[in-house]
């Protein structure tokens, strides 16, 4: 060191402007270095001197950043990043007070000590180390700041009526969040810093309080490093802390390193408690504001001149004491433990035996425990990197990646995203470290891009959590009594000071529901100012809105576009459901009347265009006696009747009241009475609403998808649920009932009693496959025998022949084939396929034939073949039943009432009496005239 360097020592209490004194003499020479106790102190310094100088010259270098440009002049460091040995012209070491410190201590002293410029050499901090400094430090000249504004204690005061641009400080995370979250609430938010924070996090939320988006800022003790903000008022919420190993109590010089961000510059500040902390003692608070404090006199001390002999050496080099009566020995850092932990490990031990690999074992020892999750979980991962360090000379890349892809994810709260920070932190110690990693540059920029990324992510969590802008703005203004500005969107979304409050959804506001406590009633207060024309607007587009615009729901909602205006409610008849609307209280009478005027006409007139055939047939007064009864049972069955339960009104009338039920486009088909137009989408969509009010249902259920022939059979479904659906269930799957009436065509046909296969056409209308066909048959009281049958194969088409020629275009189409080769019998084979066939099993090395499933139908009720129908008759009339056949709207006819008993062979009848002629509705008219011309 040159005779001519010169050694000051700048003290004073804060805001005295020592740390821009101390930029502004480095920038006087060539280079300089400057040692900051904080990361985030650092990058303001670093930012500020690149302001000044620009980024080419100026270097920051802290434990996890190293940003070295070529040409650099100045160094910007955290202390324990300070190179040594440069040379610099000019060096400086902020919060030198700081060598009391029980963990990092020992660090600073030894730069007090050792530490020196060529030309200058600042020490800055409080007035307190003038002692200490000028024990150790002959040569040191001292100059004393005084603050440039004052101080005075407030005394204690409630968070709720803690002033405008103030910052309460808590001394753990726990603490900080919890204060947060009530400023949030009560004063619309506040800004969070904490010494764990990223700086790119830090710099944020910073910002969040200096832009004046909030007016609070909550942070730890990191504040009190030299950390410049606009606070005005500052508040212990707590007056101990946690030092590492015991709570205690804060010295009056720690309070006074807080207190002191209060003021800036020449504005004057205010400091005092708030919470659960109790008042200051009336000197400590006079020596705050005087700022005299009980000198320093001992300094946390820890030899520098290591052994690298061995291990144990090294250890021992460690653990010197101190022979300075001003300097006492440091307490094992965290460095020391981890590496007397590694000692004993046999495979390190192994590896650290030459001073060279024991140099390396320190410098990984040396790596901070970011993650701070247990000694032990530390000392394992640091084994791990010196065994990659010590066997390949670096950390492969794989390990490296595989690392950070585990932590790089932006998803989790605060607290997982804070520990995710804490993780990267580590990889970024390591990569900043030169000779590490191989390709340094790479891995420097990837650990910085994701701790960057992993900041934003925090900041976001950070401000969605603790800042409420809506809430700031609303107190506010509601506090000074202004009116506010309140606007309605066309999406119906409320804004109050261009703050979104909630949603008008139609006639119903929905606050935000995020707003709690104060805030709710403030949102409240001001949607009800801004809604109270809205309604009456909305009414009033309401009522002239057309039909198009109005819609109900498969659960009997009624709906204006998007949002929930009313709903259906059971009316005195089926077809005459009434409303009730949805519409806030403080909307008024009048707009809930036109509401429901409005709402009442649409589904008036929605079920009068749905509903013609039907409410025609009510309003036909030229019906009469029994056809306007069974127009009663049709009205009130919403146009569909199964044939079961009216069998006998069925058989009642004549064809006179028949003919006049027709002509309202009623059919009476074999199964099921009813009206084919009802069976459309819509007018089915809504008869299942009105049937569901009728019945007082819960849930209402919803129509099948239309267009479909079959749907699957609906599981725990409500009675006659089918029938409203315009479908009838029959075993696994329901069949709609006008396509079920063409089946009944054409099974009326066939021969239930000998047995028949189905055709195609009946495969076809159903859209069914032979087995599900099958199980169809079944549920309608059929009965199916399955069977198994070589298939009969086409012969090979090769000339067209006249007998070929002759047949009809019909047989000639491909389409049904493959349905017709399922049910077609053996004797509707072609001959010449059947021969053949034949030909071709009897041929040596003939292939296995083929083989079809097919199914043969008969009435699920035919009797024994010994035992005719009428044998039956007179077998139950010995035992008082009733003569006369059975009409279940599902059975076959068993003869005619009052016929004579019949053989089991016997299949003849007698005519038909003259004055009773068949009905052609009744649902066995063909099986009966089967019976007449059989043999």
């Amino acid at each position: 060191m040159s005779g001519s360097s010169r050694i000051v020592a700048v003290l004073g209490p804060t805001n005295t402007g020592k740390t821009h004194y101390a930029i502004e003499r480095m920038l006087g020479y060539r280079t300089g270095v400057i040692g900051l106790p904080l990361r985030l102190l650092a990058r303001e310094v670093y930012d500020k001197i690149v302001a000044i100088r620009g980024p080419s010259v100026v270097a920051l270098v802290t434990g996890e950043e190293r940003i070295v440009p070529p040409r650099t002049q100045y160094w910007v460091c955290t202390v324990e990043a300070m190179p040594e040995g440069m040379g610099a012209d000019f060096v400086a070491i902020d919060e030198i007070q700081l060598c009391t410190d029980p963990e990092r201590g020992h660090v600073f002293t030894d730069r007090l000590l050792r530490a020196r410029g060529t030309s200058e050499t600042l020490f800055l901090g409080a007035d307190t180390m003038r002692g200490p400094i000028a024990a150790l430090v002959p040569e040191a000249q001292f100059v004393r700041r005084e603050r440039m504004s004052q101080l005075v204690y407030a005394g204690s005061k409630k968070i709720s009526r803690m002033p405008p641009r103030s910052a309460i400080v808590g001394f753990s995370v726990d603490s900080v969040y919890a204060i947060a979250e009530l400023l949030r609430r009560q004063k619309g938010g506040a800004a969070v810093v904490m010494g764990a924070l990223s700086p790119r996090t830090r710099n944020a939320q910073v910002e969040l309080y200096q832009n004046g988006e909030v007016d609070y800022l909550v942070a730890t003790d990191a504040i009190g490093m030299g950390l410049n903000l606009d606070v005005n008022h500052v508040a212990f919420s707590s007056l101990s802390k946690f030092d590492g190993r015991r709570m205690r109590p804060l010295a009056p010089n720690e309070l006074a390193q807080i207190a002191g961000r209060a003021g800036r510059g020449m504005s004057d500040g205010t400091f005092g408690v708030t919470g659960e902390a109790p008042p200051l003692d009336e000197g400590v608070a006079q020596a705050i504001m005087d700022s005299r404090f009980t000198p320093m006199k001992k300094l946390n001390w820890r030899n520098a001149a290591l052994r690298f002999g061995s291990v144990d050496a090294l250890i021992d080099s460690l653990e010197i004491s101190p022979n300075d009566e001003h300097l006492i020995k440091a307490r094992p850092a965290d460095d020391l433990n981890v590496l007397k932990s590694l000692s004993q490990v046999t495979e390190v031990a192994a590896r650290a035996s030459d001073p060279q690999s024991i140099r390396l074992l320190w410098d990984v020892c040396r790596i901070p425990d970011f993650r701070g999750i247990s000694h032990a979980e530390h000392a394992s991962l640091l084994e791990v990197i010196y065994g990659h360090l010590h066997e390949r000379g670096s950390i492969p890349d794989d390990f490296m990646a595989r690392q950070i892809r585990r932590i790089d994810r932006t998803d989790g709260d605060i607290d997982a995203l804070s520990k995710r920070l804490a993780y990267i932190r580590t990889w970024t110690y390591v990569a900043q470290r030169n000779g590490w990693v191989r390709d340094e540059s790479h891995w420097r920029e990837e650990t910085r891009t994701v701790e960057d990324r992993l900041s934003d992510a925090l900041h976001d969590r950070l401000t969605q959590r603790f800042v409420d802008r809506r809430t700031s703005v609303l107190l506010r203004r509601l506090k000074q009594k202004e009116a506010l500005l309140a606007e309605v969107n066309d999406k119906g979304e409320v804004t109050v000071e261009g703050e979104f409050v909630g949603r008008l959804e139609g006639f119903r506001f929905s606050p935000d529901k995020s707003a709690q406590g104060t805030e709710a009633k403030a949102l409240k207060s001001a949607s009800l100012q801004a809604l109270a024309p809205q309604f009456h607007l909305r009414a009033d587009r309401f009522y002239n809105a057309p039909d198009t615009e109005i819609d109900f729901t498969d659960q009997g909602g009624l709906m204006w576009g998007e949002y929930a205006v009313g709903k259906l409610v059971a009316g005195a008849e089926p077809l005459k459901p009434m409303v009730e609307v949805f519409v806030d209280e403080a909307a008024g009478p009048d707009v809930e009347q036109k509401v429901q005027r409005r709402l009442q006409h649409f589904i008036d007139r929605k079920v009068a265009a749905l509903f013609e055939p039907l409410l025609n047939l009510q309003r036909d007064e030229e019906l009469s006696g029994l056809a306007k009864g069974f127009a009663f049972r049709m009205v009130e069955a919403l146009g569909v009747l199964p044939r079961a339960g009216v069998a006998q009104e069925v058989k009642d009338l004549d064809q006179d009241a028949r003919g006049a039920l027709r002509k309202h486009g009623i059919r009476f088909g074999q199964f099921t009475i009813f009206m084919p137009l009802l069976l459309k989408p819509a007018p089915t969509r809504l008869r299942l609403v009105l049937w569901a009010l009728a019945n007082g249902l819960q849930e209402f259920p919803e129509a099948p998808p239309p267009g479909l022939v079959t749907v699957p059979v609906a599981k725990d479904a409500p009675e006659g649920y089918d029938t409203m659906c315009g479908y009838r269930d029959a075993g696994e799957r329901s069949i709609r009932i006008d396509m079920l009436e063409r089946l009944a065509d054409m099974l009326r046909a066939e021969d239930s009693r000998g047995g028949f296969e189905a055709k195609p056409d009946m495969l076809s209308i159903t859209g069914m496959t032979l087995e599900q066909f099958a199980d169809l048959m079944q549920g309608l009281g059929y009965k199916a025998e399955r069977g198994e049958r070589e298939k009969v194969k086409p012969a090979p088409a090769e000339q067209p022949t006249a007998e070929a020629t002759e047949q009809p275009a019909a047989e000639e189409t491909p389409t049904p084939e493959a349905a017709i080769e399922e049910v077609a019998t053996p004797a509707e084979a072609p001959a010449e396929a059947t021969e053949s066939t034949e030909a071709a099993a009897e041929a040596p090395g003939a292939e296995e034939p083929e083989v079809e499933v097919f199914y043969t139908f008969t009435w699920g009720r035919q009797r024994q073949q010994n035992r005719g129908p009428r044998r039956e008759q007179r077998q139950g009339q010995g035992k008082g039943k009733p003569r006369g056949k059975p009409q279940d709207g599902r059975g076959k006819p068993q003869g005619k009432k009052g016929g004579k008993p019949q053989g089991a062979k016997t299949f003849s009848s007698r005519p038909p009496k003259k004055e009773k002629a068949i009905d052609p509705d009744n649902p066995f008219a063909a099986a009966l005239m089967g019976l007449k011309d059989g043999n």
